[in-house]
Parts: structure tokens; C-alpha cells; sequence
């Protein structure tokens, strides 16, 4: 490979703008190449806000260009295996944007398509509310601080939705978002990573605000995704986890987001914002601070280019990770629909 990483991006939304962009022009010797977005206009916009030299309007430019060697995919999940497994196959390393896929048949193509691939890195952005904590809570877990792992609660509740006048968002369509609700598969992330897989799931959920309109075609559209979800799950360790998740509850209570853990030593409570108090049993809360040197922030596009360059194993996200926790989302739909539990094995 040449000394310099040439990559080619392909959506370029608010994430891409905020973080991977800058991400990757702060690194030496990488050159962000071309860019081709959802229309001519807006890739034009971003070419001239970051100084990318060339838009394309078809993502197979990008994907037939010899001198392009990474493509960074910021699409909506809808076209995330599409353009996956069309990079992959044309020899490029690829980053995506989260969710993974789809829907796990999606996410499962995926993967197969890495293993066919093994030289070239394939890497999922993390959902990011931990990365600050995850390394000491699996150290928790490891050294018995928390003991067996009994009861687990997950809980998002936010009134982001709760505004019928709002334009419609691209999360509340099914064509653009697939079996993903709410942030509820970041949390399967955060506690599949804390605590390893989910053996079952019992769900339940509801569509309050059931249509908006379309601010690009001025229609009103019906909407089926869920803004209200509860879910009972079983870990594979026998823990049971609640997870619980609303985006139309106006005044929360004040401690309303946050992952609690629940253990036969002691109990971790994690809060949005990265924060964490542990208390022994028999012992009160008391704020734990992450371990030292592990308390590494958003570094994303540098693990990319790292395991490009170097070789190192992509932790956060890889695609073996991403696949288990789409199945989890899956299972949770199929779940929902049936009115039953499922097993994720079953999917």
C-alpha cells in the first residue's frame, strides 16, 4: 500500500461532517479523495466545507477507482450491505456507520462477505455512549467486583419525539431504518460488550405519534416504528436484563437514562454522560472514576487507519460483534410482532 490512505466516502451526514471527517484530515498521511452524497448539491457542499476535490453521484466510481483504498460508508442503514459488500469486493477497506444493517439476514451478508476478505479491515462505528467506561466494567466483571451478574435495567426515556408538528425523521421509517428503534440497539452493544450474548427476548411496544409529514415530498406518512419499547431479555450467563425505552415522555424524572448492574458483590449504576458510581454490597454508592489510561474518548477513524496500517484487531466495532447484536434487534421485532418470546438462536 502506498504511504498515503486514500479513502472515499459515501454519505456524508451530520456524523460524517462531525466526527469522521475532521477524524480522518487530522491524521498524517491520510487524503479524503472524493465524496458522493444522497444529491450533486450536497455533496458539493461538503466537498467545498472540507476541501475534497472531486463528487461523484454514483457510488461505483468509488468502488472501480484503483487509487481509492478505504471507503467510509455514512448512509442511512438502508444501503449499508449494499455498499459493504460492494467495497469489500472491490478490494477496499471499509468503515460504516451504525446500526450495521438492516435486519440480521442483512448483517449476516455481510459479515460472510468479511470472512471472504480477510486482509482487508471491516469496522463498524461504536455506539458511543461507553467508551470511556467499557474497559473498567468488564474489569468489574472479571475480578468478581460485581460477583454473578442477577438483574440488569436499561432505561432511555426522552420526549425527543414527542412533538406532533415535527417533520418526519428518517428514524421512524422502515425503508430507511429497517428493524432499528429509538437508540435501542446501541444498548444492546453497550450491554453485549459488558456483559456477553443474549440467549432470549420477550417484547412489547407501541406507536404513539402514528404519522408526520415528509418534509422532502410534503406528505404526511404513516409510521410503524416503535416510540415506546419495553424488553425482557436473558443472557446466556442467566442475568436477565429490562430495557426500557420511550421517546414521547415529556418531563422525565430527573435519574431517567442510564444502565443499572445489579450483581451478588455489588452494584454498578452507568448515567448518560460517561459516569459510573459502584457500591460493594453492604457498602454505599460512591463515584468510580474508569481505570487508568482507559478512559479513551472518540478515536474511531484512528482505530480504522490503525488496523489498515498496522494491523490491529478491530475491537470497536467488528463485524462478528455487530451480527450478534443484530440479531438481537431482529429477535426483538420478531418479538414484538408475535407476542412471544424468541430466541436468538432463532434468528
Amino acid at each position: 500500500m502506498a504511504d498515503v490512505l486514500r479513502i472515499g466516502l459515501i454519505g456524508a451526514g451530520a456524523n460524517t461532517r462531525l466526527r469522521h471527517i475532521p477524524g480522518f484530515q487530522a491524521i498524517e498521511g491520510v487524503q479524503l479523495v472524493a465524496v458522493c452524497n444522497r444529491s450533486p448539491e450536497s455533496g458539493h457542499r461538503v466537498a467545498d466545507q472540507f476541501g475534497i476535490g472531486r463528487v461523484e453521484t454514483d457510488p461505483e466510481a468509488l468502488f472501480r477507482d484503483p487509487n481509492i483504498d478505504a471507503i467510509c460508508i455514512g448512509t442511512w442503514p438502508y444501503r449499508h450491505r449494499e455498499y459493504v459488500v460492494r467495497a469489500l469486493e472491490a478490494g477496499k477497506h471499509v468503515l460504516t456507520e451504525a446500526r450495521m444493517a438492516m435486519n440480521a439476514a442483512e448483517a449476516r451478508e455481510m459479515l460472510e462477505t468479511s470472512r471472504r476478505h480477510p486482509d482487508l479491515v471491516a469496522q463498524i462505528v461504536p455506539g458511543p455512549p461507553d467508551l470511556k467506561s467499557w474497559r473498567t466494567v468488564q474489569r468489574l466483571v472479571r475480578d468478581g467486583s460485581l460477583g454473578a451478574i442477577r438483574e440488569v435495567h436499561v432505561s432511555v426515556i426522552t420526549g425527543g419525539a414527542i412533538d406532533p408538528s415535527a417533520p418526519l425523521h428518517w428514524r421512524e421509517r422502515t425503508d430507511y431504518s429497517g428493524v432499528n428503534v429509538m437508540s435501542f440497539g446501541i444498548y444492546t452493544e453497550v450491554v453485549s460488550r459488558w456483559l456477553g450474548a443474549t440467549r432470549r427476548v420477550l417484547a412489547d411496544g407501541a406507536t404513539f405519534m402514528t404519522s408526520r409529514v415528509d418534509a422532502e415530498t410534503g406528505q404526511r406518512r404513516d409510521i410503524d416504528v416503535p416510540d415506546s419499547l419495553g424488553v425482557f431479555a436473558t443472557l446466556e450467563s442467566g442475568a436477565r436484563v429490562t430495557y426500557r425505552f420511550s421517546s414521547i415522555a415529556h418531563a422525565p424524572a430527573p435519574v431517567s437514562s442510564g444502565i443499572a448492574v445489579y450483581g451478588s458483590n455489588g452494584t454498578l449504576h452507568w448515567e448518560i454522560g460517561d459516569r459510573m458510581q459502584f457500591a460493594p454490597v453492604g457498602g454505599e454508592l460512591q463515584p468510580l472514576a474508569p481505570d487508568a489510561g482507559t478512559d479513551i474518548e472518540w478515536h474511531v477513524e484512528r482505530d480504522f487507519v490503525d488496523s489498515i496500517r498496522e494491523g490491529a484487531p478491530v475491537i470497536l466495532t467488528n463485524f462478528e460483534d455487530g451480527a450478534r447484536y443484530m440479531q438481537i434487534i431482529d429477535a426483538t421485532q420478531r418479538s414484538r410482532l408475535a407476542g412471544r418470546a424468541i430466541e436468538i438462536s432463532e434468528v
